[in-house]
């Protein structure tokens, strides 16, 4: 497997049909669905652009109009347990955690069917699926009843988009259909865990769903593979590598804006200063009045340092930040643990650097 290929030059006169809430509406997105069309729709974690994940064709449209290389699979949403044992080998760990999570930000890799093409899952025995909890995807999901394959809705290695906005600012004329779902309520992509080896639960992605919540649940030790998934691939190799990643996300540098992104603590700020640069500053939690009156271009994540929230606006605010054009954008690490320690991983995929460089 190498590059997807040339997408096709989009149509200048094309403007994007947006979908609202109503019967009506849903009934038309899930008819684009059902033709084999591209849908971008919202989800509770971030906005994915949906295909028929049994429609090898409309799959890897998805992947064109991405720039996506065909080593990153794609993470099929379904809405009830029976569409789940449809494309996965069902084991009792799936059950314990389906029934703890689902729906919910959870992902969960396990053996595939026949069923699901290869394409969907980068050449792999394994699937990744999903129950989705946003109201608006469930109801399509159910409409249409069909399993989707649905990676984050922006070009490949950029920002995961929160908002409706995000998605259309960053195809253009390249997206045919969008479900308006409003903002995501997490603002994180899920929780990525490997069930498919026997005796060795793995979480392959930091998310929502923590290990210490997962390992609870399954009553057995669950080991976190950030560091090993950092080493291998880099950004000029990542288009002729032909080995399928076991999860989205896994790649050297992702979740990136255009902008410069450094992360470091507030008291480190000085270093990166410059006269002829324009620098955007972002601290974890509001600082206080004198530190807000001494620097200019000063955000933050949170008012309290409340980790949801920090969560939730992080890709929102480097949307907008990237947008204005500075010429820099210093972050200050989020603390670890919970929601802060997923988000430190993020940022150090945004970056390019091992998680252990970050917090």
């Amino acid at each position: 497997m190498g590059s997807t290929g040339t997408a096709k030059k989009p149509n200048k006169n094309r403007v994007t049909r947006i979908y609202g809430s109503g019967a009506q509406d849903l009934a038309q997105a899930a008819d684009v669905l059902a033709r084999g069309g591209i849908l971008a729709v919202p989800t509770e974690t971030v906005y994915g652009l949906a295909a028929h994940a049994l429609d090898e064709k409309a799959c890897r449209r998805i992947f064109e109009i991405k720039g996506r290389p065909l080593i990153d699979p794609l993470i099929v949403h379904i809405h009830d347990l029976a569409g789940a044992n449809r494309l996965a080998h069902w084991n009792e760990w799936a059950d314990s955690l389906a029934k703890a999570f689902w729906p919910g930000p959870l992902t969960l890799v396990l053996p595939k069917k026949e069923i699901v093409p290869s394409l969907v899952t980068a050449g792999l025995d394994t699937v990744a699926v999903r129950m989705p909890h946003h109201p608006l995807l469930r109801k399509l999901l159910i409409m249409c009843n069909l399993p989707l394959a649905a990676p984050s809705a922006n070009p490949f290695g950029y920002l995961s988009p929160t908002r409706p906005e995000h998605v259309l600012k960053s195809f253009g004329q390249k997206l045919e259909h969008l479900l308006d779902g409003g903002p995501c309520q997490i603002g994180l992509e899920s929780t990525v865990v490997d069930l498919s080896q026997p005796h060795r639960p793995a979480v392959l992605r930091p998310g929502p769903v923590g290990p210490e919540d997962i390992s609870e649940i399954l009553g057995i030790e669950v080991l976190v593979e950030t560091e090993s998934r950092m080493a291998a691939t880099t950004d000029e190799k990542v288009h002729s590598d032909t080995r399928g990643k076991p999860s989205p996300g896994l790649l050297h540098k992702h979740y990136s804006p255009g902008t410069p992104l450094v992360v470091l603590p507030c008291q480190d700020w000085t270093s990166q200063e410059s006269p002829t640069k324009r620098i955007a500053k972002i601290a974890y939690r509001k600082p206080d009045q004198a530190e807000l009156s001494r620097s200019s271009d000063m955000f933050w994540l949170t008012e309290d340092g409340d980790e949801q929230q920090a969560a939730h606006g992080l890709y929102d605010l480097l949307h907008k930040l990237d947008s204005l054009k500075f010429d820099l954008i210093l972050i200050e690490p989020a603390p670890e643990g919970g929601l802060g320690t997923v988000i430190n991983e993020r940022l150090s995929r945004a970056t390019g650097l091992k998680p252990d460089t970050i917090g």
